[in-house]
């Protein structure tokens, strides 16, 4: 076995692109994410305003949309150019103003206005949908307050017949809405997963044996797995612990629970990784269709963890190939300890769900076997020829 950690260590000393793999590429990967979300929540975002009323009321409104500090107003002359620069991404939302807006407030009427955003950009929409809609709320309540008193009614009538039920919002989880709670911490998971993932398959390319245009395994290949498998879990498990490290006690991000927990549950998620990745490789014994096929069924990882759209309403279909990610049961304890503070009896029995990865062992011993038997001879270095990826 030590000779196998040796040889393991050489061939990682002398590929350049798997020492960047387990060293300075998930750093960059992880300060980099970081970055572009740390502003925490998103401000100023351009929003279109179309103005047909053109009267001191509607200028009010106007005002009231700048004050917010998620919204950047800009004028249009008219609807047309609104919808065009929507298609631009010139802006991401409109409001449009409606002719004759004072007259049919102070009148008593119900003036509709109209308010869009683009539904493409599905966290952006979704923050400037409430905040128009808010902030509109708050200048048409003063309107009303104002029309009326001027009709004689006392300021406790007022209140009351504007508001009748008063809300209150208290936010359990990610009070201040900062996106770098909610967004990076899964985003970096689905990271640290296609590195991982990487990591691994470029490790057991290596040992492919091509002969007579087909590729075998050495006859030590179960040995070769162990060793790479022993090999590669702590190193990952370091970019592992080191996201966790990054956003819990650096960044100072609110953690519920232990996240000594959280590194059992990535050990957990790892080693249903290593399954799905031996399934493949063994079952394709081909280098490039492996790591595309790893690739492309990994890489939507984050779109399958429930953070930004519900589960329950995904297709059938997707709702399997989540089940098949190893990030999307990891995320649950991730989500459990951290906002719900829950101890490791809880998480424990959350890891437990991977029991159905277990599966997967008769197929790698089955396509693992299967591709040690090599026609008429045997394997020699005369008369293989192998090739690293």
């Amino acid at each position: 076995m030590t000779e196998l950690f040796k040889r393991e260590f050489n061939a990682l000393w002398h590929s350049p692109w798997q020492l960047a793999l387990i060293s300075y590429i998930p750093l960059i990967g992880v300060l980099a994410l970081w970055w572009l979300f740390s502003a925490g929540l998103p401000r100023q975002l351009p929003v279109a305003v179309v103005d047909v009323d053109n009267s001191q009321i509607s200028r009010m409104l106007t005002r009231q949309l700048a004050a917010n500090a998620v919204i950047a107003p800009q004028s249009y002359a008219n609807e047309a150019q609104a919808i065009e620069a929507m298609r631009q991404t010139q802006v991401y939302a409109m409001v449009v103003l409606p002719y004759q807006l004072k007259k049919d407030l102070l009148t008593g009427q119900q003036p509709t206005i109209d308010i869009r955003y683009n539904s493409q950009f599905l966290l952006v929409g979704k923050l400037l949908s409430s905040q128009l809609q808010l902030s509109l709320a708050e200048g048409l309540t003063q309107i009303g307050q104002q029309r009326l008193l001027l009709n004689g009614a006392n300021k406790a009538t007022v209140d009351v017949s504007l508001s009748p039920i008063t809300n209150q919002t208290t936010a359990l989880f990610n009070r201040n809405n900062n996106y770098v709670g909610f967004l990076v911490p899964p985003i970096l998971i689905a990271l640290w997963q296609l590195l991982s993932m990487l990591v691994f398959i470029n490790s057991l390319n290596q040992e492919l044996v091509l002969y007579q245009k087909r590729y075998y395994f050495p006859k030590q290949i179960w040995a070769l797995i162990a060793t790479k498998i022993l090999f590669y879990s702590p190193i990952m498990l370091l970019h592992g612990g080191f996201i966790l490290l990054w956003l819990y006690h650096y960044l100072g991000l609110p953690a519920a629970g232990a996240l000594g927990d959280l590194m059992l549950a990535q050990l957990a998620m790892l080693m249903a990784l290593w399954l799905m990745v031996l399934v493949i490789f063994t079952g394709m014994r081909d280098s490039a269709r492996s790591v595309s096929f790893c690739t492309a069924l990994f890489a939507p990882a984050f779109a399958f963890m429930g953070i930004t759209f519900p589960v329950n309403d995904m297709p059938f279909l997707a709702q399997w190939w989540r089940l098949i990610m190893p990030s999307s049961h990891y995320i649950d304890s991730h989500v459990s300890v951290i906002s719900y503070g829950v101890e490791l009896p809880h998480v424990l029995g959350q890891i437990s769900g991977y029991w159905g990865f277990l599966l997967l062992l008769p197929f790698i011993v089955f396509f693992a076997n299967k591709a040690k038997d090599v026609p008429k001879t045997d394997l020699t270095s005369s008369d293989v020829n192998q090739e690293v990826s």
